[in-house]
Order: structure tokens, then C-alpha cells, then sequence
């Protein structure tokens, strides 16, 4: 191979663009022409199919990546192993959820939270199964490629910054606002940090579906979407930037110091542990 078109076709960010396009279009075309032709064909009643259909395309994903990248990189795809997964899943998701059950105990103390009624007619599976795709679309494309492939090259620290300015693609969410901008970047850093200290996607996924699994279930809106379901009938009444407003409650000022505290506690254990990466482009 000419060593040009090498260093073109291994350049950092020409692996991520590859990788992204790659996976993306395999996903979804798989879903769209496969997937969903089959399963509805077999299952009339789309609330059984689709999240059948959500959990199938989650192996594709997951194994698109993998096969990718270990004929693109001929290494062991360390970012999916499945050493420490049970720690990591159960872990990360009573992590994600207990952080913003946290918040709510507050706004229920200072009398901003009321529950109404209790009942899952309001939460069908199918809403589950989205956020466990959307989570990982977000988290493998964001932590497992971009975040590990510019740690690599650029450094831990830089990784972090570019981890954060990736998240604020969703300052175009309904209903953002100034604080959400600054939640964004909060995200984007705590999330970063637990693939760094991990060194895998697990932990930062699984965080991911206990955060998104928690608000709704609490009757809050989700990223300021108002239609993923509820659980728990509740009221929001207080100060949005306590409640988080239309956002949800991951807008919450108490949501948001939470998140970064985690962030901190995970860089500090980082560094201690000398897990913090310098920048190739310094080293002789």
C-alpha cells in the first residue's frame, strides 16, 4: 500500500468518519431492509415486534463495529470486552439511575415534586428498547471511537474537550436553554471520563440507560421530549432551574453538580492510577 494513502487511511479522523459511516449504514440498512420486513411479516402487532427489532439491531451495531475495526485495526477490540461486564452493566445503571433519583428526593424534600399515581400502562417496552439503541449509538460513536481514537492521538485531556463539544449537538433538543449548554459540556466530560478510566463502553452505556430510564420513570421529560412515557404520574412545581423545567430533570442545577462531581471523582482516580494519557504528537 502506497504510504500516502496508509497514513491518509489511518489518520484518526479518517477512521472515525469511516467508522461512523460504516456502522451507521450497516445499522440502518439492516433494520430498514432486513429487520423490520422480517419480524413484522411474522409479528402483526408492532408494540411485540419492535422491540424485538430494537434488540436485534443492537447485536448489529455491536457486531459491525467489532469486525470493523478488527480487520481495520487487526487488534483486539478492547472497547467491547466482556471482562467486567456484569460489574459494569448493573453498576452503571443503578450509578445512572440512583444520580437522578437523587435529584428528585431533593425537589420532593423542598415540597417541588409530587407523585400522583404509580402505573406502567403509561410505559410500553418498545420506549425502553429505543434508549438502549439510542444509547448506544451515542456512546460507541462518542466514547468508543471518537473519544478513544483522539485519546490516542492527541491525549487524554484533549479527548476530554473534544468528549464535551461533541455532546452539545443536543443544544438542539426541544426546549434547551443557556444552562442546558453548560449541562452539555458536564455530560460530555463525566461520560468521557468513564470510558477513559474503563477503557471500555460498558460502563458509560449502561450509566446512559439508567439516567434515561430514571426520568421518565419519575414522570419527568426526557432531553425535553415529552412522549418516552412515565411510570410515576408526578407534578414538577418550582424554580426551573431546580426542576429543570421543560427539559427534564437532567436540566436540574442538582442533576448537573451530581453528574460533575462523578466526572471529577472518575479524573482523580484516573490520574492517580496513571491512566491519563499524554499526546503522541509530544513524545520523541
Amino acid at each position: 500500500m502506497n504510504v500516502t494513502i496508509k497514513r491518509v487511511l489511518y489518520f484518526p479522523i479518517t477512521k472515525i468518519i469511516i467508522g461512523i459511516v460504516v456502522c451507521f449504514a450497516l445499522f440502518v440498512s439492516i433494520q430498514n431492509f432486513v429487520l423490520k420486513p422480517f419480524f413484522y411479516s411474522i409479528i402483526q402487532d408492532k408494540n411485540i415486534a419492535n422491540p424485538i427489532i430494537h434488540c436485534v439491531s443492537i447485536l448489529v451495531l455491536l457486531g459491525s463495529y467489532y469486525f470493523l475495526f478488527r480487520l481495520y485495526d487487526q487488534r483486539k477490540i478492547t472497547e467491547l470486552s466482556l471482562k467486567h461486564l456484569p460489574k459494569e452493566m448493573f453498576g452503571g445503571f443503578l450509578l445512572g439511575f440512583l444520580t437522578i433519583s437523587l435529584s428528585i428526593f431533593i425537589l420532593y424534600l423542598l415540597g417541588y415534586y409530587q407523585v400522583i399515581s404509580i402505573t406502567t400502562t403509561n410505559y410500553p417496552v418498545k420506549l425502553f428498547t429505543t434508549l438502549l439503541v439510542a444509547a448506544l449509538i451515542e456512546d460507541l460513536f462518542h466514547r468508543g471511537l471518537i473519544v478513544r481514537e483522539m485519546e490516542n492521538w492527541l491525549g487524554t485531556n484533549v479527548a476530554i474537550v473534544i468528549g464535551m463539544v461533541v455532546e452539545l449537538q443536543h443544544i438542539f433538543n426541544p426546549h434547551s436553554n443557556l444552562f442546558s449548554f453548560f449541562y452539555y459540556l458536564i455530560w460530555g466530560f463525566s461520560m468521557a471520563m468513564m470510558f477513559i478510566y474503563t477503557k471500555r463502553i460498558w460502563l458509560p452505556y449502561f450509566f446512559h440507560i439508567g439516567w434515561n430510564f430514571a426520568q421518565p420513570f419519575y414522570g419527568s421529560n426526557l432531553t425535553g421530549l415529552d412522549d418516552m412515557g412515565s411510570i410515576i404520574q408526578s407534578e414538577f412545581d418550582g424554580p426551573e432551574f431546580l426542576t429543570g423545567g421543560a427539559v427534564g430533570i437532567e436540566d436540574s442545577i442538582f442533576t448537573a453538580l451530581f453528574l460533575l462531581f462523578i466526572g471529577i471523582t472518575l479524573y482523580y482516580l484516573a490520574k492517580k492510577e496513571g491512566k491519563i494519557v499524554k499526546s503522541k504528537l509530544f513524545k520523541r
